[in-house]
């Protein structure tokens, strides 16, 4: 009896098991199909739902959100047309160098520096 009572909960679970598989091979594949489809629904319905919720208690959010998205496309977008312009090759033109003038005029002087000396560590003179 002691015996019994111990492999009881091992043979509810291989019964459950067989009754499932019974029933999984029992259904036609269409049926499991609609199964499948009225989860995804319900979970679809569930999110709009509680995407409303957030909309209606934030808006100012929902607004950045969209800006924000919009902006990434516009920025993809302008990228995708700049690179079919450009072709791969490099940008034609020309560059001049400018130098730099103080506000009175004079363009400013370029030194040279000189090395300093090196210091001397206190902990040279031990050495």
């Amino acid at each position: 009896m002691n015996n019994t009572l111990s492999t009881l909960p091992e043979r509810a679970l291989q019964l459950a098991t067989q009754v499932g598989a019974g029933i999984k091979d029992a259904v036609p594949d269409k049926a499991i199909k609609w199964v499948e489809t009225g989860a995804a629904l319900g979970a679809l319905k569930t999110g709009g739902r509680v995407a409303t919720k957030l909309v209606r208690r934030n808006p100012a959010l929902a607004v950045a959100a969209a800006a924000g998205a919009g902006l990434l496309w516009y920025a993809a977008r302008r990228r995708a047309k700049q690179a079919g312009q450009a072709g791969n090759g490099a940008i034609e033109g020309k560059a001049t160098r400018v130098e730099a003038k103080r506000g009175n005029g004079s363009t400013r002087k370029t030194t040279t520096r000189t090395p300093r000396a090196s210091r001397r560590h206190k902990n040279d003179d031990n050495a």
